[in-house]
């Protein structure tokens, strides 16, 4: 975050960064210039730490920089902390990324007399415009060191030598520039903007930004000046807000019903067609893809595994499902007819981002569903599709899962009236099932009163298994993922028949088993592995269909979901697995909305 105004920049700034803690952090730091003089403070931990050290002492001035640094390079110390600074602590830097020649560069500086504090690859950035500094305009030093460095950056500078401006430098990393009234600013998210302006700059790869109070002017790394204009947020500050809720992660779980519906509205024509307004590649082109391969990270290739299975059950489309940072690196092989789809939610994840770069090298086609159409992965692919979750700021994915999910399957039933695999009742038939779901997942966050009891049962058990089936396999997968990321419990989703060849050597009277038991084809298959965890003395906990008794008899608990044709039912499976994961994490005195060591968007490798 950094700042230049009118205002107290002390308070802007922590302002800022408690809006981005979402992104997840282990220190925080803030530098000001104040009567031409550069100051700066950082902490380990939280931001309150931070705010009580500045609420002893006061840096002043009316601009600066702070950032919330999650480590790659070097532990959690005040060294580490950004911001850092040149020799002389008149330049400081702070930096999200990787600059992936650091070490190199680091001993061209130590050989030149420069002083390093930290472990951190950051560091030499401001060593290196240090060097330039005195030879050159400030303008030329910040272009100068940006061409020798490699990898992923987004910067921002302050410096006693212009004491009146903020550099920034956008690489592979995001970053956003507010332009208010006599003051402007710049994040690497739009959120810390909102409550001073609705008006913003992107910055796009190989730019910089030079902002002073009254304007902003962009080149490129060349040093042309670049024109750009601003684009108008249409996010209010409210969102960014947990309401009545404990936590944004508890929010989001129960906005699930209002975004599916949103979602189904906006895309379901009156006349039973799906539509996707953002759809700029041609139909006729969407006609002739014999191939799919989705590609994701996390949560999102979870959904991709359900996009899989229904693509190739609807669309008669043969389909793939790949994890980006395996994809990208394997040399995959693309016919001229293959379509790429890419998930992500915040639109920035590296290996996505690198796995479309891939395939865009291959000359193949990209169709990328996101979560903010500025984002890097909807500019550089050939269609981006809106997944219209709103802002998700639990850094466990929860309502933009969902959101994936329905638009996949509204996606899927698009392909297949183009491919004519479906007729109009076929597809009348679906949708209406299709728009069942925000009411079936309300249904279920109403009748949820268990699952905190079972949280509380269940809370200290040293292994959590997940079981599932078919189109539930995926959602065991998310149900473990969810468990594991908030509430640090050891947790592993299985394909349900493949138990028997390993993981079934687990099972003891102390490991809970949650076993996808919702009524379908492979509903007895699914039953045998209960029966199989149950002789083995296990814990079970099933989600099951709603007037399922039978289950009760063979379940320590049971979890309803409403009846449901099989193949939505994962849509409505997974709503109970993240409130219990939710739950759990509060019985442990877990963080749940900033899970250790994660970041909500993952932009570096």
């Amino acid at each position: 975050m950094g700042y230049i105004g009118e205002k107290f920049v002390d308070s802007v700034l922590l302002v800022g960064l408690e809006r981005l803690e979402y992104r997840g952090y282990d220190s925080a730091g803030i530098a000001t210039i104040s009567e031409g003089g550069l100051f700066f403070r950082k902490t380990v931990g939280k931001i309150k730490f931070l705010d009580q050290s500045l609420k002893q002492s006061p840096l002043g001035g009316n601009i600066g920089i702070g950032h919330t640094r999650w480590a790659t390079h070097g532990e959690s110390t005040e060294n580490n902390a950004h911001p850092h600074l040149d020799c002389e602590q008149k330049i400081a830097v702070v930096h999200n990324g990787i600059i992936e020649n650091y070490i190199s560069l680091k001993e061209e500086l130590i050989k030149a007399g420069h002083v390093f504090v930290s472990e951190t690859d950051s560091e030499v950035v401001p060593h290196l415009i240090e060097s330039y500094a005195g030879k050159m305009n400030f303008l030329e030093a910040v272009l100068k060191t940006v061409n020798r460095l490699d990898g992923s950056y987004a910067l921002a500078v302050i410096s006693e030598i212009e004491p009146d401006k903020i550099y920034t430098v956008r690489n592979k990393c995001p970053l956003v520039i507010g332009l208010g009234n006599r003051e402007n600013m710049v994040a690497s998210d739009i959120s810390p903007l909102l409550t001073h302006t609705r008006n913003a700059i992107f910055l796009n790869d190989g730019e910089v930004g030079v902002i002073s109070r009254s304007e902003v002017k962009i080149f490129n790394y060349s040093g042309e000046q670049v024109k750009r204009e601003p684009v108008v947020l249409d996010t209010a500050p409210v969102q960014y807000e947990k309401q009545n809720f404990r936590h944004f992660m508890l929010k989001e779980i129960h906005e699930q019903p209002q975004v599916a519906q949103k979602i189904i509205s906006e895309r379901v024509g009156a006349d039973n067609l799906v539509h996707f307004k953002e759809r700029t590649i041609k139909r006729e082109a969407l006609a002739k893809v014999g191939r799919i391969i989705i590609q994701a990270c996390g949560t999102s290739w979870h959904a991709g595994l359900i996009g899989k299975v229904l693509l190739e059950k609807f669309a008669k489309i043969p389909a793939e499902a790949e994890i980006s940072s395996e994809f990208r690196y394997r040399n995959p092989i693309m016919e001229g007819d293959t379509l790429v789809v890419a998930l992500s939610q915040s639109g920035e994840t590296a290996d996505t981002l690198a796995g479309i770069r891939e395939v865009k090298s291959h000359f193949t086609k990209v169709l990328s569903f996101v979560n903010v159409m500025n984002s890097t992965i909807a500019k550089e692919s050939d269609c981006a599709i809106d997944l219209m979750a709103g802002p998700e700021i639990g850094v466990a994915s929860t309502k933009a899962y969902i959101s994936q999910l329905v638009n996949l399957y509204l996606f899927t039933i698009y392909l297949s009236r183009i491919k004519w695999t479906l007729n109009e009742s076929q597809v009348k038939d679906v949708l209406e099932d299709i728009k069942k779901v925000p009411g079936y997942i309300e249904k279920i966050l109403k009748k949820s009163s268990m699952i905190p009891e079972y949280a509380k049962k269940y809370s200290q058990s040293p292994l959590v298994i997940f079981l599932g089936r078919g189109l539930n396999y995926p959602t065991a997968l998310e149900g473990a993922l969810k468990l594991k990321e908030i509430s640090y419990l050891h947790s592993a989703g299985y394909p349900a028949g493949e138990f028997k060849h390993g993981p079934i050597a687990l099972v003891d009277d102390k490991v809970l088993v949650v076993c996808i038991l919702t009524k379908g084809e492979l509903y007895n298959k699914m039953l045998s592995n209960v029966h199989e965890v149950r002789a083995r003395k296990g814990k079970i906990l099933a989600v099951a269909t709603e007037g399922d008794e039978e289950v009760r008899n063979v379940a320590d608990a049971v979890i309803y979901v409403p009846e449901c044709p099989e193949y939505i039912s994962p849509m409505l499976t997974v709503v109970p697995l993240q409130m219990f994961a939710y739950y759990i994490a509060l019985e442990r005195g877990c963080d749940v909305d900033r899970p250790r060591n994660l970041a909500k968007s993952v932009t570096v490798e």
